[in-house]
């Protein structure tokens, strides 16, 4: 079946993975894994990671043909509120042309909860919630749209099809571990 014949006959979903526990993002990776596996066209736009680190997961994706792109500024608090607000703008256009452009089949948007959820500095006159809201209900119809973070808003929560909340039972960042290579990146 061509992929334009795939695409109008399926119904996409949105999809949310959220909670204090770790593996958000792995479940969205587990997601982009299999679709790709099924010849969808995946790309992952992560909104916190920035592209000046090396991650597992970028390696082996691309290695598999799984486009994904670093937009953040990191996770570091080094940097200026400025350039983090910077980068959530640049990030959020790109998210917002890829996803109403159409022409892929799953687009995850790693970590954006996180980022709507930042109160150190203002962001939503660069990531506006409602914006967000706007691109679930107008997305593609053959779309599926994976949001990852913490700290999902409700609004959020109310549109998607799907929400997994990952709670944290046990860690060891609690014992001092720092994060894990292979594991955490």
């Amino acid at each position: 079946m061509e992929q334009s014949d795939r695409r109008s006959n399926r119904k996409g979903y949105t999809l949310v993975y959220t909670g204090d526990g770790k593996g958000k993002t792995t479940a969205a990776l587990g997601l982009a894994l299999r679709a790709s596996g099924r010849g969808y066209k995946v790309l992952i736009l992560q909104f916190i990671k920035s592209p000046q680190r090396t991650y597992g997961e970028h390696i082996a994706l691309r290695k598999l043909g799984v486009e994904i792109r670093q937009l953040g500024a990191g996770f570091t608090w080094t940097k200026t509120p400025e350039e983090h607000r910077s980068a959530l703008r640049e990030a959020w256009a790109s998210a917002r042309a890829e996803v109403l452009g159409g022409d892929w089949d799953v687009v995850v948007l790693d970590e954006i909860n996180n980022a709507l959820a930042i109160e150190k500095f203002l962001v939503d006159d660069v990531l506006p919630l409602g914006e967000v809201l706007d691109l679930i209900r107008l997305r593609p119809k053959h779309l599926h749209l994976v949001l990852t973070g913490r700290q999902a808003k409700p609004e959020i929560l109310e549109l998607a099809d799907l929400v997994s909340e990952v709670q944290a039972v046990k860690h060891y960042y609690n014992d001092g571990v720092p994060a894990v290579l292979g594991i955490e990146y």
